[in-house]
């Protein structure tokens, strides 16, 4: 008999992360592939609150997906693992995170609206990462459906490559299902295949007959390097193109590489909190294995942990399964220190993560009273480890909360998970825009903390612009024996923590800092006075060049029908908009450009109010780029600033009476 380890070991698996723009039907065709495939006995649905990749109370009420969710079930002898993401931007981070686990993925676009902005983001993403992704067209019986304008939008916007395996029998209220196209009629899935492959163009051109086992033979071989990605259709709550679906994972997406017996290589992709087991890791092992009461090593934290428990989750039920091996998923426990992106072993086989969100918005969080500003900094720092890009920042002396946000939606999200989860009352102030600095021009940091003893720490800074959008590049020129290796890296850790607030209170990015000269006393000399002349240095140097403020954009295409297209002209230029001359198609007028966010964050209300809800705003993070001169956005610093040096020592040393 096979033990259980030897059983996971020979299971043949995917790993397929489901995307799609909001509302197009993602947890719909979840909820039915678990359907199909027997995981589950009955269908739940978004509406009701009843499908099980939504576990949370807020998702239930809403009708909307929050956290991405993983769930398993198996298709002919292959064991599937799922995951769930959610579709609107304002939880983009969910997104990235599940990208860079899957091995293979469906996006879904809507047979009605086509391609939307998140799922062109989506889809960028997938291919610079090179996931071999299916396309499936949903809601194919839905009123206003249409396939070829879908399929052109596809070509024109996402990739060429889309190669349709199905023709629909009947649209809208007439929408039975598919047929093969494989089967019928090879000549279109042929051209496309011959762009790629050398033999089949051969034969096409010739007018050699080409067999259909051939042609889906070829189709597997490029959709599963990610050059070629079949499409199919269906109407997911219907129940119609699902186990074409399902067929379609293990004829085109590939299976997990990586072997249980080479060292551990892994990364944590989601954490949660649960009632009994405390802290879960959703983990996803690339080689080696991680088995119960396992001591493994976090490689980001430094730190080495005992595992109690491996689970299967599997939407709102989970199992302890006792090993997880390479080219799976799953959740383990008792890594309390772990935090979301960590390595575990061996970083080599892990990929590297997608950057897609970006906060644009900083917003304050008030407790109902005093007392409850305890409980509420816990319970937003739980959620943060949930989701670091909050960026939780609690001023115990201020009595300041502070979070980062995508949009207005996560602030609702937020609201209602504090009073469901935690039973607490907080309000958000209206959020404001995050902006960034950036040195005026070039100039000299210089710092020499000698006193008061026991200290001696002496360094110079060459500070200059550097590329926009190229963030921080440090070097440094220093040898070792002028300034110890240990000191210089201790330097090096510092500069990005005490660049985190400029001038005028904003991360400091697109900079160039260079350490040009360091001294240490052989006698005098702490490892941490570099750590505390190094912000010194530094805001010395700041001062220097000056800074100037940086803003976010965004990207955004406007579509609109035509007889608005002036009043979208006009606001473009008020909201001091970079755009490309428009387009008229058909009786649609559609732009494209940068907006900053400054200027438009009510934007998609007022478009839709103007249009009669027949204007549509598409947007992504456009990067950041100077402000007007004109423009006032200082914010108050947080702690002693480090030209006050004098006071800033003392601070640091715990010296500073209050």
């Amino acid at each position: 008999m096979m033990d259980d380890k030897s059983k996971q070991l020979s299971v043949s698996r995917r790993n397929v992360g489901i995307f799609a723009h909001v509302d197009a039907g993602k947890t719909t065709t979840t909820e039915h592939l678990l359907y199909h495939s027997g995981r589950i006995r009955a269908l739940g649905s978004v509406d009701s609150g009843t499908a099980q990749t939504d576990s949370m109370d807020v998702e239930r009420e809403r009708g909307i997906s929050v956290r991405s969710a993983t769930t398993a079930f198996s298709w002919k002898d292959t064991l599937i693992n799922l995951v769930d993401t959610p579709g609107h931007v304002d939880f983009l981070s969910e997104v990235e995170r599940a990208l860079r686990v899957m091995d293979g993925a469906i996006l879904i676009v809507s047979a009605v609206e086509g391609v939307q902005s998140q799922t062109e983001m989506i889809w960028h993403a997938l291919k610079s990462l090179q996931i071999p992704t299916l396309l499936y067209v949903n809601k194919m019986d839905r009123v206003g459906a249409d396939l070829a304008r879908v399929l052109e939008e596809i070509h024109k916007q996402l990739t060429p490559m889309a190669v349709p395996i199905h023709a629909p029998l009947g649209i809208e209220d007439t929408f039975r299902g598919a047929e093969n196209v494989l089967d019928l009629d090879l000549a279109a899935a042929v051209e496309k295949l011959s762009e790629l492959d050398e033999p089949l163009l051969a034969s096409y051109i010739e007018g050699v007959p080409i067999p259909a086992r051939q042609v889906k033979s070829t189709l597997q071989h490029y959709a599963r390097q990610g050059l070629a990605y079949p499409l199919l259709v269906g109407a997911s709550s219907k129940g119609i193109g699902i186990e074409e679906l399902l067929e379609a994972i293990l004829d085109y997406l590939p299976g997990p590489s990586g072997s249980a017996e080479q060292p551990l290589s892994a990364v944590v992709f989601k954490v949660e909190r649960d009632k009994t087991m405390g802290r879960m890791a959703y983990v996803r092992v690339y080689e080696g294995a991680i088995r119960n009461r396992d001591t493994v090593f976090n490689n980001t934290r430094g730190v080495e942990e005992k595992v109690t428990q491996i689970r299967r989750i599997d939407g709102r039920r989970a199992e302890d399964i006792g090993f997880v091996g390479a080219g799976d998923i799953a959740a383990v426990c008792g890594l309390t220190q772990v935090r979301i992106g960590d390595v575990l072993g061996r970083p080599d086989a892990v990929p590297p993560a997608p950057r897609l969100a970006v906060p644009l918005l900083t917003v304050q969080v008030h407790a109902e009273n005093d007392a409850q500003y305890p409980g509420l900094v816990a319970a937003l720092q739980e959620l943060t480890d949930e989701d670091p890009l909050l960026d939780l920042q609690w001023l115990q002396e201020e009595r300041e909360l502070h979070v980062k946000v995508m949009g207005a939606i996560q602030l609702e999200i937020l609201t209602s998970l504090l009073a469901s989860r935690f039973g607490l009352q907080a309000r958000f102030d209206q959020p404001s825009v995050i902006y960034k600095e950036t040195p005026s021009q070039s100039g000299e940091g210089f710092i020499a903390y000698t006193m008061p003893k026991p200290c001696w720490a002496i360094l110079r800074f060459h500070i200059e612009p550097g590329e926009p959008g190229s963030g921080l590049v440090y070097q440094s020129l220093v040898r070792g024996e002028q300034l110890l290796v240990q000191y210089q890296n201790e330097v090096e850790r510092r500069v990005p923590e005490a660049l985190q607030q400029g001038l005028l209170g904003w991360e400091v990015t697109d900079v160039k800092v260079t350490l040009t000269y360091g001294e240490h006393h052989v006698w005098h000399t702490h490892p941490l006075d570099f750590a505390v002349a190094t912000p010194m240095g530094l805001m010395q140097g700041l001062a220097q060049t000056g800074t100037k403020l940086l803003e976010p954009m965004l990207q955004v295409r406007i579509t609109v029908p035509e007889v608005y297209g002036g009043k979208v002209l006009s606001d473009l230029v008020q909201m001091r908009a970079i755009f490309d001359p428009p387009q008229i198609s058909g009786d649609r007028f559609v732009v494209e450009g940068k907006l900053p966010v400054a200027t438009s964050l009510d934007y998609p209300v007022k478009l839709s109010a103007m249009s009669g809800g027949r204007g549509v705003i598409t947007s992504s993070f456009g990067g950041y780029q100077p402000s007007p001169p004109d423009a006032q956005a200082e914010r108050r610093r947080r702690g002693v600033n480090p030209l006050d040096q004098s006071k800033y020592i003392l601070a640091v040393r715990k010296a500073l009476s209050t």
